[in-house]
C-alpha cells in the first residue's frame, strides 16, 4: 500500500512547513539515474534533485569517499585546518580562474557571500555609498533576503517586502541595458550564464565578454551565479569557458558534492582581499565530510573525456526532442547546451511533469510553460530513448 494512504503527507503536514508543493511520492532508495519509491515502483530521473545528482544517485566512488571520511573525520570548526578543504580549494582553483574561494552549504550562501565581498571591496576601494549591484530580470540567486532581492521575479518578492536596498534589475541579454543602469553608487553585476528557474535561457554569443568589458572599463566587479550551470552541466566544467570570458567572482552549490550540501564562492585575489577574519563565515561551510565528496564527485566530472560524453548525450537529447518538434505543433522551442536542456511549450507544462511522473519518469517545469531536463551527467543513449518514449506517450494524449 503507498505509504500515502498510509498517512505520511498528513504526517507531513502536521510536522513540516508547507513550503514546497510535493508529488505524492516517497522515495526510499537511488541509484544511477534510477529512483525507487516505497512502493517499490521505479523512476527514470531526468531532474537529479534539480541538477544537484550530477554523477547519479549513491555513485560508488563518492559513497566510498563519504564512507571513508565519516569514519575519519566529519566535523571541527572553520578556526583549524582541514586537508579535504585543501585538497578541494587547491583542485578548484586550479581548474578555473579563481585565486581564492569561500566555502559555504549552498547557492544562496554563495551568493550571499558574493553580494557581500562585492559590497565590501568597494566600500575599501573607493569609500562609501557604492553598493548598488545590477542583476537581470527573470534571474533567480536565491530565498535570502539578498539573494531574493537580487532575483529579478516579482514573485520570489511577493510577502517580502521591503527588499533589501541596493538591487537593479535589468534585461537579459541586453548591455546596453546594463550600461543605462550603471550610476556612481554601482559596485557589480551580477548574471547567470544560463537562467535556469525561468525557463533555460541561454545568454546570447558575446554577451558575457562584452559585459566583462564594460565592468573592467566603468570599475566594477563581475559576478557570475553557476549554482546551476557549473559543475559540467553545459558540457564543460564551467559555462563561461564556452564564452572565452572569466568573471571576477563566481559562485557554485547544487552538483558540486553530489547531493551532499556544499556551495562555493570563488574569486580573484583582487577582490578577495577584501574579506579578512571576521568579514564572512559559515559553521558548516567546507567542512571534511562534504569536501571528501566534492573532491571526489569534482575528481571525475572535470575529466575531459567524461565533459565530452556530456556535450555527445546533450546533442543526441537535443536532436531526439527536435524530432518531437516536428510531430508536435504545441512545442514552440528546444534549447540546451549539454545536459541543461529546455523544451518551450505553447501551453502550461505542469500537467506534463504529471503525466511523466505517472509512466515512472522525473521532470519539471520551470517559467510556466518549459518542461526542464538536468538529468545526472552520466545519463546515456538508452536513457534519452526511454526518456523520449515516455514524453511521445504523454503528447500523443494532448493531441487525441
Amino acid at each position: 500500500m503507498n505509504s500515502f494512504i498510509d498517512g505520511i503527507e498528513k504526517e507531513y503536514g502536521k510536522h513540516i512547513f508547507s513550503t514546497y508543493a510535493r508529488f505524492p511520492v516517497a522515495f526510499v532508495r537511488g541509484a544511477g539515474c534510477r529512483l525507487w519509491d516505497d512502493a517499490g515502483k521505479e523512476y527514470l530521473d531526468f531532474l537529479a534533485g534539480i541538477a544537484v545528482c550530477g554523477l547519479g544517485h549513491c555513485h560508488p566512488e563518492v559513497a566510498l569517499a563519504i564512507s571513508e571520511a565519516a569514519r575519519k573525520l566529519i566535523h571541527v570548526s572553520n578556526l583549524f585546518y582541514t586537508y579535504p578543504q585543501l585538497e578541494l580549494a587547491a583542485e578548484l582553483t586550479r581548474l578555473s580562474f579563481a585565486d581564492k574561494l569561500f566555502f559555504c552549504n549552498s547557492g544562496a550562501e554563495a551568493n550571499e557571500a558574493a553580494i557581500k565581498l562585492a559590497r565590501k571591496y568597494s566600500r575599501d576601494t573607493f569609500g562609501p555609498g557604492r553598493f548598488h549591484i545590477i542583476s537581470m530580470n527573470d534571474s533567480f540567486h536565491g530565498r535570502t533576503m539578498a539573494t531574493l532581492s537580487a532575483t529579478g521575479q516579482s514573485k520570489v518578492h511577493n510577502g517580502f517586502e521591503p527588499l533589501v536596498e541596493g538591487f537593479v534589475h535589468v534585461d537579459f541579454n541586453s548591455v546596453s541595458a546594463v550600461e543605462a543602469a550603471i550610476t556612481d553608487k554601482t559596485c557589480a553585476v551580477m548574471v547567470e550564464p544560463v537562467q535556469g528557474e525561468s525557463g533555460v535561457n541561454f545568454s546570447v554569443p558575446g554577451y558575457l565578454r562584452d559585459l566583462k568589458a564594460l565592468c573592467k572599463q566603468r570599475k566594477l566587479l563581475l559576478i557570475f551565479d553557476e549554482v546551476q550551470s557549473g559543475l559540467g552541466r553545459t558540457g564543460s566544467l564551467f559555462a563561461y569557458e564556452q564564452e572565452d570570458v572569466t568573471p571576477d567572482i563566481m559562485t557554485l552549490a547544487k552538483a558540486l558534492a553530489n547531493g551532499l550540501p556544499m556551495g562555493a564562492m570563488l574569486a580573484v585575489d583582487e577582490a578577495a582581499g577584501a574579506f579578512t577574519p571576521g568579514s564572512h563565515a559559515s559553521t558548516f561551510g567546507g567542512g571534511p565530510l562534504v569536501a571528501s565528496a566534492a573532491l571526489a564527485t569534482l575528481r571525475i566530472i572535470s575529466e575531459p573525456a567524461f565533459l565530452g560524453r556530456v556535450r555527445e548525450t546533450g546533442a543526441y537529447f537535443i536532436s531526439r526532442l527536435q524530432e518531437l518538434k516536428e510531430r508536435y505543433g504545441f512545442i514552440k522551442d528546444v534549447r540546451g547546451r549539454g545536459l541543461m536542456v529546455g523544451l518551450e511549450l505553447a501551453v502550461p507544462g505542469a500537467k506534463f511533469v504529471s503525466k511523466c511522473l505517472d509512466r515512472g519518469a522525473i521532470i519539471n517545469c520551470a517559467h510556466d510553460t518549459v518542461l526542464r531536463f538536468v538529468p545526472p551527467l552520466i545519463a546515456g543513449n538508452s536513457e534519452i530513448d526511454e526518456m523520449i518514449g515516455i514524453l511521445d506517450g504523454v503528447f500523443k494524449e494532448e493531441v487525441l
